[in-house]
C-alpha cells in the first residue's frame, strides 16, 4: 500500500510520556512510542519528532517557584533534552538509526540544529529527534514542531495526544462533544477551538502545512493514518 506522506513531523508532548506514572517518563509507554515509529520507518517514511518536556517541567510552572519566567523556559528546554535522549535510548535499542539534535549546544550528547544537515540525516532514514525547543524562552514545543516542520519540507504536521481529534468541546468532559474528521484553520480560529498555541498555529496556517491531531496511544493509529486511512482530523486551508 503506498504511503500518503512521505515525510512526517511527529509532535509528542512530554506530559504523554508519563503515561499512569505521573511524573517522569513511563518505560511502558516510551517503548509504545518507539514501537509506532519503527513501524512507520519500515515503510520508508521520513520521520522528524519534536518532543516536549512537560513530563519533568514547564516554562509557565517557574513563576509559582519564584523563578524568572526565561529561566524556567530554558529549565523546560532541558527537560525536553532528557525526553530526546531516552527516546533515543529506546529506538536505538529496537534497531532504529537515530540522530538527537539540540537548538541548544551541548555537543556531548547532541548535534547542534543545522537544516540542511538534519534533512540529509532524514533522507539517509535515520528518524532525528528535536530537542531543546527553539532555542529561544517564550515559545512553546508546539511552536517549535511548526518551525521545525516547515524548516524540514514535511508533508503534514502531526499531534499526537491522548484524544483521537479535535472535537466541538472537551469529549471527557461532555458526551455531546462532537469530533470534526477535516476543519480548516479558520474554522478553529473562529471556533476558539485549543489545538496548540496561537503562534504554531498561525505559522502552520501561513505556510499551508497540514496538521492532523490524532490518538497516538491507540496502537497502529499512526500507520493507519500514513496509509491513508482517516485517523484523527485534518486540519488544512
Amino acid at each position: 500500500m503506498a504511503n500518503t506522506y512521505k515525510r512526517i513531523l511527529l509532535k509528542l508532548s512530554g506530559e504523554s510520556l508519563m503515561g499512569d506514572e505521573g511524573f517522569g517518563i513511563s518505560p511502558k509507554m516510551i517503548r509504545h512510542y518507539a514501537e509506532e515509529i519503527k513501524q512507520v520507518i519500515s515503510t520508508g517514511v521520513e520521520v522528524a519528532i519534536v518532543i516536549g518536556g512537560g513530563n519533568i517541567f514547564r516554562g509557565l510552572q517557574a513563576k509559582d517557584n519564584g523563578i524568572q519566567r526565561i529561566q524556567g523556559d530554558y529549565m523546560g528546554m532541558l527537560a525536553t533534552c532528557i525526553n530526546g535522549m531516552a527516546l533515543q535510548g529506546v529506538l536505538e535499542s529496537i534497531g532504529v538509526y537515530t540522530r538527537l539534535v539540540s537548538a541548544i549546544e551541548m555537543r556531548e550528547i547532541a548535534e547542534p540544529y543545522i537544516r540542511r544537515r538534519a534533512v540529509r540525516h532524514l533522507e539517509k532514514g535515520r528518524v532525528i529527534i528535536f530537542s531543546g525547543g527553539t532555542g529561544s524562552p517564550y515559545f512553546t514545543t508546539d511552536s517549535a514542531a511548526a518551525l521545525r516542520a516547515n524548516e524540514i519540507n514535511a508533508d503534514v504536521l502531526l499531534k499526537g495526544t491522548r484524544v483521537d481529534g479535535i472535537y466541538d468541546k472537551d469529549p471527557e468532559k461532555h458526551a455531546d462533544a462532537k469530533r470534526y474528521d477535516n476543519i480548516t484553520f479558520d474554522e478553529v480560529i473562529n471556533k476558539n477551538l485549543k489545538i496548540m498555541d496561537m503562534t504554531a498555529f498561525t505559522l502552520c496556517n501561513e505556510n499551508n502545512m497540514p496538521v492532523v491531531v490524532l490518538d497516538i496511544h491507540q496502537p497502529g493509529n499512526l500507520m493507519k493514518l500514513i496509509q491513508g486511512e482517516s485517523i484523527g482530523t485534518r486540519v488544512t486551508q
